[in-house]
């Protein structure tokens, strides 16, 4: 990219830049990282303490921008990409919390004389399967999840976006939040037999 242009988009307005994005603009796409990743960057690094997970976070939050770029529904750039590194990051550090508590567990029942080995492999296989439902979900419910929890989308602008219908939307969204909370909220009290069968629900609505 030749210098003129870089000086091009760095004084674009920020409804002109949107503009040049949504048409598939690389040097748009640039400038908007310009201006933003290493902010981004700074308050991820702020709450997670932790430079390798606030890159991921941004390159993530950046890949996604990109992918979507020409249906995303913004209306102020920086209003978007502050929300939704927020919610990037308490995703994150509850997802951490959720494997602390389990290697916690572990721990605990390592002490234990009459632990099942059963029990600890039957959790160890849940928590897994938790974690992979939510990160690798099929496409579609993915993509739900992501824009309903990282990005704040309401059901029917999720049913526009991705062309599904409003019911099967929210019924997919509602399953997999439930099961999230509910596990969340059964490994930190150490009430591990409530746990859900998450394989069979993913099979259900996968």
């Amino acid at each position: 990219m030749k210098p003129t242009s870089v000086r091009m988009y760095a004084s674009y307005a920020e409804a002109t830049l949107l503009d040049a994005l949504r048409a598939g603009d690389e040097g748009a796409f640039a400038e908007v990282y310009k201006r933003y990743s290493f902010r981004l960057f700074t308050v991820a690094y702020q709450k997670l303490k932790s430079r390798e997970a606030a890159e991921e976070l941004v390159q993530d939050l950046f890949e996604n921008l990109w992918t979507r770029r020409a249906t995303i529904q913004v209306e102020q750039l920086d209003y978007y990409l502050f929300s939704a590194i927020k919610y990037r990051i308490i995703n994150y550090i509850k997802t951490q919390k959720l494997r602390a508590g389990y290697q916690l567990y572990l721990q605990v029942s390592a002490s234990e004389k009459n632990t099942e080995t059963e029990e600890a492999l039957a959790l160890n296989d849940l928590t897994a399967a938790l974690l992979a439902g939510i990160q690798d979900l099929p496409e579609k419910s993915r993509e739900i999840f992501q824009l309903s929890r990282f990005e704040h989308y309401s059901v029917s602008e999720i049913s526009g976006q991705i062309n599904l219908s409003e019911k099967t939307v929210e019924g997919n969204n509602r399953t997999w939040q439930e099961v999230y909370d509910l596990t969340s909220t059964v490994i930190a009290s150490n009430q591990y037999s409530l746990l859900p069968n998450y394989a069979a629900i993913h099979q259900e609505i996968g």
